[in-house]
């Protein structure tokens, strides 16, 4: 007996990964089935789908250069599925930073999209490969979507770095740092921003926050407006009530 192919379904082994990147030797690293890093300018021929990995400016491109007939996704974080017409298309942005040493995508989040219910279930499918928890985030959130992901990940970065660099004209390097932002980090995660807040700012202590300015305005100038913008959030989130 004959027996149709089941086409809601599409297996690993006829995926292709694009982009010889981080996330693209990421990916295909973690997805032991998936075929790649191929580069740019690839056409997708013989695959069931095809995952690009490129820069955002460069999606479109590479999208055009497809055959038609696989399915083809992208891993922004910030853009649609548009970027990708008239293909099939599904998102799979891995909420996760990649490094040159790589990722653990595992237990990760991953904003995941398709135009269609079979896209979306490949999305998902992948997601769950890769042991991460997926949600699907619209085309018109993803901005704002990706906003808060560089505000949790890039902004977290940048800030550690003002304040090494300001600990280290007190003659201690980071590595004194680290408890404490993990324990904050902890707390944060666990209570919410209101409850995990401590310090004099939280406790009303503004002489102590006039001092530390003056200080910041002493030996690290360049970080004053920083610090002023933080005190400002940091009182806002001191007079919230609730999470």
């Amino acid at each position: 007996m004959n027996v149709a192919p089941d086409h809601t379904r599409l297996t690993s082994e006829r995926l292709a990964v694009v982009g010889d990147g981080r996330m693209g030797r990421a990916l295909v690293s973690a997805l032991p089935a998936a075929h790649g890093p191929f580069g740019r300018g690839f056409d997708g021929a013989g695959f069931d789908a095809v995952l690009l990995a490129v820069p955002d400016g460069q999606i479109a491109v590479a999208a055009s250069a497809i055959t038609n007939g696989p399915l083809v996704g992208h891993c922004a974080g910030a853009l649609g599925l548009d970027v990708l017409a008239p293909h099939e298309a599904f998102g799979l942005h891995p909420l996760m930073t990649v490094t040159h040493e790589g990722a653990t995508f595992a237990g990760s989040g991953a904003a995941v999209a398709g135009t269609t219910t079979r896209a979306l279930q490949l999305a998902r499918r992948l997601a769950s490969q890769l042991g991460m928890h997926a949600v699907q985030i619209a085309d018109a959130d993803r901005t704002a979507y990706h906003a808060a992901a560089s505000i949790a990940s890039n902004f977290l970065v940048v800030l550690e770095d003002a304040a090494e660099a300001l600990l280290r004209t007190a003659g201690a390097d980071r590595t004194i740092l680290v408890p404490l932002v993990r324990a904050s980090f902890e707390n944060w995660a666990a209570l919410g921003g209101r409850q995990a807040l401590t310090g004099p700012i939280a406790r009303g202590d503004e002489a102590v926050v006039s001092a530390q300015r003056a200080a910041v305005a002493a030996r690290t100038p360049e970080l004053l407006a920083l610090f002023d913008a933080m005190c400002e959030r940091t009182r806002a989130l001191a007079a919230r009530t609730v999470d």
